[in-house]
């Protein structure tokens, strides 16, 4: 498993076949390969491959249908379909690609590489690439190292993918990127004023924490990441039932993305300083459970009333956020699998994001663009605050009815936010439900490309 390029000297070309192109490239190939073509009958469908053989029956040329502008923009990622049925070897993008399509073409065929190896060995994908001309080749496999971190840290089940875990995780990236790492452990907690992440995680074998993570000049602007780090979420005392709970190892999927997108900042060595914050829990059933109708005090000072134990990520991401937001960082990004409310809204490809900051929201929509990296900008709706006050506290968890639920959630955590200049909520599913091009079934890292770019451009 692989997320670099072929440097092989020789490879065979691969050309990229519209429909409308077809005629002209049978007409430019000799007579035996025209004929071999078109008794395969190819029709340059997207997806579609003609291999093309020399004498001795050694591959010359491939020919890869790539349909037509309607039909690819019904996916992403395309390239990924022609590298899995190559035979092994190593192989270039010839032409029939415009500069955008090589890029993303080239990070499909690195990302469908991947295989998740941890407790049993997968076939390798045997199709290598040469990094095509014209892209930048470095960025590209660090976007894909990055995303099988993720994908990893997500596909591990909560047997070993624990709270202490996680901190190991983050702690290795730290390590390699000469970064300063901490961690704030168990009733720890309670004495550094971070109360709701110890509430959410008190009940489990493996105590709550929060992972601290810091890199980079102090004297650059601040970006700060907050992923919820939630490794199992049992609902709590309300117990999900066991067809919600069964994809409950990925709830720490927004702190994977986090954990990505920092890899990448530091590969990238931008000009920023990082800090990367985990609150890093699993939601357990015990007698020490936080229970429905108990009131928290958050960080913040805000009260929050407990209406519902399944609510937790949105408990822990608020002492993070509240904790972040006191150095005033320039940027600031909350990353998680919060609600089922933005899957029915958007399904399970396309998150939403939610900022005050229209700027930002702008380079986030061009990230997305730029990097097949879909998101969606939803409203901090402000006339639905209503919704998340109960009226005995400050703040309700789960506000009843059934409405807006993403649109409440990211609300609630905007309250812990007053000093950011821009703050961004990005609220993820990170899973792919049924394999996809370049996308296998399991866990993904949604968004963190378009983040990056968006990073980017507001820092320049």
């Amino acid at each position: 498993m692989s997320a670099s390029f072929s440097t092989a000297e020789n490879a065979t070309p691969i050309h990229a076949i519209t429909p409308q192109m077809l005629p002209q490239t049978l007409a430019a190939l000799d007579e035996a390969a025209r004929k071999w073509v078109e008794g395969a009958g190819f029709a340059a469908k997207l997806g579609e491959l003609a291999l093309i053989p020399n004498t001795d029956g050694s591959l010359r040329a491939v020919l890869a249908g790539w349909g037509d502008a309607t039909t690819r923009a019904r996916g992403r990622f395309h390239m990924a379909t022609v590298a899995a049925k190559l035979p092994a070897g190593d192989y270039r993008f010839a032409d029939g690609l415009d500069a955008s399509e090589r890029a993303e073409s080239a990070l499909a065929w690195l990302l469908a590489a991947y295989r998740f190896e941890r407790y049993r060995k997968q076939g390798s994908q045997s199709a290598r690439l040469l990094a095509p001309n014209g892209v930048d080749a470095a960025r590209i496999e660090v976007e894909a190292r990055a995303t099988y971190l993720a994908r990893d840290l997500i596909n591990t089940p909560a047997n070993d993918m624990t709270p202490a875990a996680l901190e190991a995780a983050i702690t290795a990236l730290a390590q390699r990127h000469k970064a300063r790492v901490s961690a704030i452990v168990g009733d720890d907690l309670l004495k550094e004023n971070l109360p709701m992440i110890h509430a959410v995680g008190r009940a489990a074998a493996t105590a709550p924490r929060l992972v601290d993570l810091i890199w980079g000049d102090e004297t650059h602007p601040k970006v700060t990441l907050v992923g919820k780090g939630v490794c199992f979420d049992t609902g709590g005392l309300n117990l999900k039932p066991g067809a919600s709970m069964g994809l409950m190892k990925k709830d720490m999927g927004g702190a994977a993305t986090a954990i990505g997108l920092a890899q990448m900042i530091m590969e990238l060595n931008l000009p920023l300083r990082l800090r990367l914050l985990v609150p890093a829990v699993e939601n357990a059933v015990s007698g020490t459970s936080f229970r429905p109708q108990d009131i928290l005090t958050s960080r913040k000072g805000l009260t929050v009333e407990i209406n519902n134990t399944d609510a937790e990520g949105r408990l822990v991401l608020a002492d993070a956020l509240a904790l972040a937001d006191e150095e005033c960082p320039d940027i600031l990004l909350s990353l998680a699998t919060l609600t089922g409310a933005a899957r029915v809204a958007l399904g399970p490809d396309t998150p939403p994001f939610y900022t005050d900051d229209d700027s930002f929201a702008a380079l986030i929509a061009a990230g997305a663009a730029t990097r097949a990296d879909p998101l969606w900008r939803m409203p901090f709706h402000t006339p639905y605050e209503a919704m998340i006050e109960p009226g005995i506290a400050d703040l309700d968890n789960a506000p009843g009815g059934g409405m807006a639920g993403s649109i409440t959630a990211a609300l609630f955590l905007r309250r812990f936010v007053e000093q950011a200049k821009v703050f961004t909520h990005f609220d993820l599913y990170g899973w792919v439900p049924a394999a996809l091009p370049a996308r296998p079934k399991g866990g993904e890292m949604q968004g963190a490309r378009a983040m990056l770019a968006a990073i980017e451009a507001h820092l320049k």
